[in-house]
Formats: structure tokens, sequence, C-alpha cells
């Protein structure tokens, strides 16, 4: 798959949770969270791929679009801010809709500038075989990048590659220990929900 393929794809699962967040309501705690996550997720492995290669290599190859990857660097950097408040935010919080809200209209701007301007230059510039080599990239960087914002660490090279080994090391070990946390409670809620109807059932034959 070609780099801007690639890429769109990535601009369009992220607006399919956008939607589905914009769709809930505000007692949908649960669910807003589960989506907050996803974006957070989403987001960070997207922006980190996009910084460690395919931007070093259009600002290469393409001087004369210098300006517009500083712009989305710029823009990157703002929303990585916002999606670290937003991953540790309980979605009861106050301020939590409008985080989201405002991180939603960013990133929308931002992929209208890519897909609109810095993409179509893209495309005319490069061969299809060096789109398909920055695609597959891409893909490599997916695989090894952190799953977390991290608004402090470098994006241009070589800083980014070294810091985001050690970063997606760290999130990695964050993601498992959620995960498990998430399974215990859920074995907690399976056991409370079964002693629940076990006294109830338990009642209802001392009734008889």
């Amino acid at each position: 798959m070609d780099a801007i393929t690639l890429l769109v794809k990535d601009h369009q699962t992220v607006e399919t949770l956008f939607a589905k967040f914009e769709q809930t309501g505000p007692r949908a705690v649960k669910a807003r969270k589960t989506l907050a996550d996803r974006i957070v997720h989403e987001l960070s492995v997207h922006a980190v791929i996009e910084e460690q290669v395919l931007y070093p290599a259009i600002r290469e190859s393409l001087p004369e679009v210098e300006d517009d990857v500083l712009e989305a660097l710029e823009e990157h950097h703002v929303a990585k801010w916002v999606l670290s408040e937003i991953d540790g935010m309980s979605p009861d919080h106050e301020r939590f809709q409008a985080k989201v809200t405002v991180l939603i209209e960013n990133v929308r701007h931002h992929v209208e500038e890519e897909e609109e301007e810095l993409f179509p230059k893209v495309r005319k510039a490069l061969s299809t075989e060096q789109l398909e080599q920055i695609g597959e990239a891409l893909a490599e960087a997916r695989k090894i990048a952190p799953t977390r914002p991290h608004p402090k660490a470098p994006d241009t090279p070589p800083g980014n590659i070294a810091a985001g080994a050690g970063a997606a090391l760290l999130d990695k070990a964050r993601d498992a220990a959620r995960g498990a946390k998430k399974q215990a409670q859920k074995e907690a809620q399976k056991k409370a929900a079964k002693a629940t109807a076990k006294k109830a059932s338990g009642r209802s034959r001392s009734g008889r």
C-alpha cells in the first residue's frame, strides 16, 4: 500500500471514532471513555509514524513544502498535549467533553490540510515506487510505535527515533497493566453478580 493511501485510511478510521463519540449522550460515560481511549491510541500511533517516516522523506524530496511540514508538526504538538490530558482524565470530568471536542476540531482541520494540500503535492512529486517504499516504512514503524501521546518527546529525527523506541516499551507495559486491571474488574463484577444471584435464589427458596 502506498504511503498516501495508508495515511488516508488512518484518517478515515479516526473520523469514524470521532463520529461515534459525537453521537454519544452525556450519560454514555463508559462508551465515551472507550472511544476516547481508542482515539488516543490511533492518533498517537499515526502522529509518530508520520513524524518518523513521512515528514522526513518529503522534507528531503520536496524542499518547497518545508513550511507545510513545519505547520503540520506544530499541529501534532498541540494535539499530543490535548491527547495526553484526555488520556488521564475521567469521562465524567466537566472538561472531558470540551477537550475531546477541541481535539476533534483541530484534527479535522489538520486532516483537511494534509489531504487537500500536502498529499496532492507529495503524490505529484514522488513516483509510485517511492510512495510504495514510504508506505512499507510507515507500516513497519507502526509495529513499534508508541501507543500513547508524548508531547515532550522530540518530533524530528534522529531524536524521535530513539525516544520513540523507549516510549513504545513504556506504553506497552502500561497497556498490559491497564488490560490486566480491566480484566480483574470484569472478574470481580462477575463474582459479585453470581453472589447476588445466589443470595436472591436462597431468599426465594426460604420464602416458599
